[in-house]
């Protein structure tokens, strides 16, 4: 684990220029660094110690030396390609991980990623070819960001903050990013907030040499595509798969921790990892016991505690309040690299800082399942064919002071695309207009233009598109933008990997092969995984409704964090400066606040954190 920048290209770049780079990442990897100059290629990392901590620097290489590996990661099935390439007559220098990258590439070239079970961020310089390949993970747990200064040359880095170091790198901001910022809380990729970066897509590589740049996707060779014949073979396979890739998943030389809530996913992968390692610390966030109008109650500390004593494990609370957040934002800010308002990401925050004080470097999470297994509460809602009715305002599944019946009406009657947007996420294209001013966005596109397949795919059914298409979607867009993007953020944030079992390689080709009735059936949400694990975990645990990590945003931009509101649509504040802001917003974002109808608190949080990060830019802190 380790985070990485370099440069391809004729421009005479010294050692001195990525150095400054790869300080930048320090937090990424406080263990140490590595450096390699081969013009016309320059690169390093910082390294986080933790399979081979003492013996597995990099730049790691292949046998002669003409491959050369920097990377961001782990590679969970190492040790079988270790034993494979053993047997070939490769030699293996170090223990790391990683090095079966290097040693890959001679056997089969770049189809090389097919093979890796992990998740990963990859620079591989071949020397007798004078090319440079980037790739990233399937899932998309670990980033990889790139630009490209002048035809010919490439600069990457694990983070934007690294790249923000390299001289002359053009980093006006991309408008349409920002537009789209507030209805998904991130700036969806491969965008970035600046408009010559981009992020290097889950499941791609990318090749550069003298004949010049090319991009492709690679396959997911793990897993069965064919679907399980009987519900009892399904449910079989979905308890392997899952239980295999939690147990690759505790490939580690250092003590490992995990996120433990009340919830069902958090459980099956604390009990199967508890099984298989044997000692394991958990940590759980006891949460101010705040009523929260959408999700019901935010502490879930007292019942992880209770599980985690009848495991017999090792439990942390980490009490916070709304003040211990409010102290954390600048923290937050910081390390989301660029705007993100994804306030749960706090909680994630507070967990990684108390395991790294215990000496804890990993951590394991149960994110990912219920993209996979149809978790989140309106999905049960997907295949419930309504009376549509035209509603005469903007209406999604935040109106919470409309009736669920009301809702429900009024999403049948929009096309996919705003369905899929009226679902889960936040301020709608009339919302933003009302408080970004329109002289700065010309010609900017509506953000549900990233849901225009699921109007295609309509088109071609002629019937709408059903349960699977919204959350393979959700698999493709909202699980690496959201979920994997704060997991990995937060956790670097203070030197601890974060890994997610449930969006391990085979578990994402298995779910391709449930339909709606093996995720939902009736009232009940994630009905195979329940089944898979019914005689595992306790039924009391089991049965338990979806609560997840809330962070009541409306009630405090309302109370307690109101003056972070008057702060960012004051005169004068960075993001009235740099002329983003309508005349007047700062009384469209206190109407928004005060609508009892509609919870608007992320939608008007992305202003604030986009003020703050303009800020810490224009501060340097990104410098």
């Amino acid at each position: 684990m380790c985070g990485i920048a370099g440069y391809f290209g004729q421009r005479p770049v010294g050692l001195r220029v990525v150095e400054e780079m790869v300080a930048a990442l320090t937090h990424r990897g406080p263990d140490g660094d590595g450096f390699l100059h081969r013009p016309p290629f320059v690169a390093g990392m910082r390294r986080l110690g933790i399979n081979d901590p003492e013996h597995g620097q990099q730049p790691l290489t292949n046998g002669d030396g003409s491959v050369a590996l920097f990377y961001n990661g782990e590679i969970y099935n190492s040790p079988d390609l270790r034993r494979d390439l053993e047997r070939k007559g490769h030699r293996f220098r170090t223990g790391s991980d990683g090095e079966v990258i290097a040693h890959l590439y001679d056997e089969v070239g770049e189809d090389l990623f097919e093979w890796l079970d992990g998740m990963f961020a990859v620079a591989l310089w071949i020397e007798r070819e004078q090319r440079l390949i980037l790739a990233r993970d399937l899932p998309g747990e670990k980033p990889l960001y790139y630009a490209e200064p002048a035809p010919g040359e490439l600069v990457f880095a694990s983070e934007l903050g690294a790249l923000q170091r390299f001289p002359g790198l053009a980093l006006d901001l991309d408008l349409q990013a920002l537009w789209d910022f507030p209805t998904f809380l991130w700036v969806p990729e491969p965008a970035s907030v600046f408009r010559k970066v981009r992020a290097l897509e889950p499941g791609h590589l990318l090749s550069i040499d003298a004949n010049g740049l090319r991009r492709r996707p690679y396959a997911n060779r793990f897993g069965s595509h064919r679907p399980a014949g009987t519900d009892a073979e399904l449910v079989a396979e979905t308890r392997r798969v899952v239980t295999d890739a939690v147990t690759s998943r505790l490939l580690s030389d250092v003590p490992i921790g995990a996120f433990l809530s009340s919830g069902l996913d958090s459980s099956i992968v604390t009990t199967i990892a508890a099984s298989a390692a044997g000692r394991l610390t958990t940590f759980s966030v006891g949460f101010e016991d705040a009523a929260d109008p959408y999700h019901g109650r935010a502490d879930e500390s007292a019942a992880a505690s209770d599980y985690a004593r009848r495991l017999g494990l090792e439990h942390r609370v980490i009490r916070v309040s709304s003040d211990d957040f409010l102290a954390d934002l600048e923290t937050f800010c910081r390390h989301g690299g660029e705007p993100f308002a994804v306030s749960s990401g706090l909680g994630i925050l507070a967990v990684a800082r108390a395991a790294r004080e215990q000496g804890i470097k990993v951590l394991l999470s149960g994110d990912g399942a219920d993209e996979l297994f149809g978790g989140y509460s309106w999905y049960r809602y997907l295949d419930i064919r309504v009376p549509a009715a035209v509603p005469d305002r903007t209406v999604s599944f935040q109106n919470v002071g409309l009736p669920l019946e009301e809702r429900l009406a009024a999403i049948a009657g929009y096309p996919p695309s705003r369905q899929a947007w009226a679902w889960h996420y936040y301020a709608a294209e009339d919302e933003k207009a009302r408080l970004f001013h329109p002289d700065a966005f010309p010609g900017v596109q509506t953000s549900l233009r990233h849901f225009a397949g699921l109007d295609a795919r309509s088109g071609e059914m002629g019937s709408g598109c059903s349960a699977e298409d919204f959350i393979g979607h959700d698999r493709g867009f909202y699980l690496p933008n959201e979920m994997l993007r704060k997991l990995d953020r937060m956790c670097m944030a203070f030197s601890v990997e974060g890994r997610a079992p449930f969006v391990a390689p085979a578990v994402l080709t298995h779910a391709r092969t449930l339909g709606s009735r093996h995720m939902m059936r009736g009232d009940t949400l994630k009905w195979a995984l329940r089944q898979a694990f019914a005689d595992l975990i306790p039924a009391d645990v089991l049965e338990r409704p979806k609560h997840g990590f809330n962070v009541p945003i409306d009630l405090w931009l309302n109370g307690p964090w109101s003056h972070l509101v008057e702060r960012t649509f004051a005169p004068g504040s960075a993001l009235d400066r740099t002329g983003l802001l309508r005349r007047g917003a700062i009384d469209t974002a206190r109407l928004m606040l005060a609508d009892m109808m509609r919870l608007n608190g992320h939608s008007i949080f992305c202003y604030v954190m986009l003020n703050l990060w303009l800020e810490q830019v224009n501060h340097g802190n990104h410098r």
